[in-house]
């Protein structure tokens, strides 16, 4: 039984961490790059994709969000740190909102029946963005961690990226939207 349980509890925590079959998204955990250079994205360039928005199925595309930052988190039902990091970014939502941030959770379950439990439990009244099958989150953000945090500067050219969370990354987030709202939007 105990063999089942580490074996059970092994694959969570390698489901959280690392995606073997996409190519790196960083160096290590901390790593900000510039800019993202994947399908549709090139470094430097406004990022370009569209999904559905939970419940509704409505179509959101991010180049609808031109002229505000964005705060983009890829997260799934099955990661326990997406159970921490989604109701502190809607903190920030709310503390940066007036100011200009939006933020987003981008799901990237199989199963979208999986989400109203997750919300339930956590309590998040974030925009809900459903990326099926994955294809943003793999081809155009190259995720290989839950979760996964991108911030997208007024142009829409993603200038972090953060791979995993712990409550001390908060602060790291607090001065990157700080910076990124002090910029004009060109």
């Amino acid at each position: 039984m105990r063999t089942v349980l580490g074996a059970g509890a092994f694959l969570v925590l390698a489901g959280c961490a690392r995606n073997a079959e996409l190519p790196p998204l960083v160096e290590d955990r901390q790593t900000q790059r510039s800019a993202l250079s994947g399908e549709g994205t090139s470094k430097g360039e406004p990022l370009h994709f569209e999904v559905k928005r939970y419940p509704g199925n409505e179509p959101y595309s991010v180049a609808s969000d031109r002229g505000s930052v964005v705060l983009l988190d890829v997260w799934a039902t099955w990661c326990e740190p997406c159970r921490d990091s989604l109701p502190l970014y809607e903190q920030l939502a709310k503390e940066y909102g007036p100011r200009g941030l939006k933020v987003y959770a981008l799901n990237v379950d199989e199963d979208e029946r999986a989400i109203p439990a997750f919300v339930a439990a956590t309590k998040v009244a974030l925009p809900i963005l459903v990326d099926a099958n994955a294809a943003v989150a793999e081809k155009t953000l190259k995720v290989r961690m839950m979760p996964s945090t991108f911030l997208v500067d007024r142009r829409g050219v993603v200038r972090f990226v953060h791979e995993g969370f712990t409550e001390e990354f908060l602060q790291k987030y607090q001065t990157e939207i700080e910076q990124l709202l002090a910029e004009r939007a060109e």
